[in-house]
């Protein structure tokens, strides 16, 4: 099994991945609380475009070590550096889902783009999730409190919950997502470190990455689902578009949150058209 180890962080982290194809290396950065195994829908089709893919487990998700502490997004960042150096990559395209929004501005922030080509942001919690008086449209510090009370409680009864938001689902509305993604989703989630897990939901609650904008110095693909009831586009997608100097803002009309899966074929198309670009 593929492993490379993080040896410069406070603890080494053996970091699990996956690397198909071959060409101009993109790397995809998974989204909370899933793993590697959320990018299904686009792995195969960046390898049958002619790229290398390379997909990773986040500390303390999937089948990547779970340290006790060290999940701020500078800690997740030097994974993804640490990746990167291993394997000697250079020109990559480095792809974000959600919280992996984060680790690519992070990235750019901590290491600069030297060995980066391109960036894509999809679906992702950048810039801030959390409200403030000068981000009055984001999440409220109660309702964040709230979910870490939840999975402090009952941290599976939650994610059961959670990925049905993800999709904006209704069973009685004919999804675009079945039940058994819904089951694979869980059980994914669920496996995860409880600890994990917590971290990083509160370093992606309270990072603001705003001031960090300015350091994705790298042609950016943005997209986002206008009924994203997760994470709202006028909070992330349209103010990182704002911020973001060089971008591509892409927007998927009725999608939700979870859009790789519900609408895999748009954004592979997006996505597609964006790296050969």
């Amino acid at each position: 099994m593929p492993f490379i180890t993080n040896t410069k962080a406070k603890k080494p982290v053996d970091i699990f991945y996956e690397d198909y194809g071959s060409g101009q290396p993109v790397i995809l950065i998974h989204g909370w609380p899933l793993s590697r195994k959320s990018w299904e829908q686009q792995v195969w089709k960046i390898v049958e475009e002619g790229y290398r893919c390379i997909s990773y487990d986040r500390r303390g998700f999937g089948t990547t070590s779970a340290p006790w502490n060290d999940y701020d997004y500078s800690a997740l960042a030097s994974d993804l550096h640490a990746l990167i150096e291993e394997l000697g990559l250079n020109d990559a395209i480095i792809v974000g889902f959600s919280m992996g929004g984060g680790e690519v501005v992070r990235y750019l922030t901590d290491y600069g783009s030297g060995k980066i080509a391109k960036a894509a942001l999809i679906s992702s919690i950048i810039p801030l999730v959390k409200q403030k008086t000068d981000n009055p449209k984001g999440v409220p510090e109660k309702d964040l409190e709230g979910i870490i009370d939840a999975l402090q409680k009952d941290r599976v009864g939650f994610l059961k919950e959670f990925s049905k938001g993800f999709y904006n689902f209704d069973e009685n509305k004919g999804d675009r997502v079945s039940q058994a993604q819904l089951d694979y989703d869980f059980t994914i989630a669920s496996f995860a470190s409880p600890r994990a897990t917590i971290q990083t939901a509160l370093a992606w609650m309270h990072t603001d990455f705003r001031e960090e904008l300015k350091n994705v110095d790298v042609p950016t693909l943005i997209v986002h689902g206008d009924a994203d009831a997760t994470v709202p586009i006028a909070t992330s997608a349209k103010q990182a578009a704002e911020g973001i100097k060089d971008n591509t803002f892409e927007i998927i009309k009725g999608a939700p949150h979870g859009l790789n899966i519900t609408h895999a074929d748009e954004l592979n198309e997006i996505l597609i058209k964006f790296l050969k670009k």
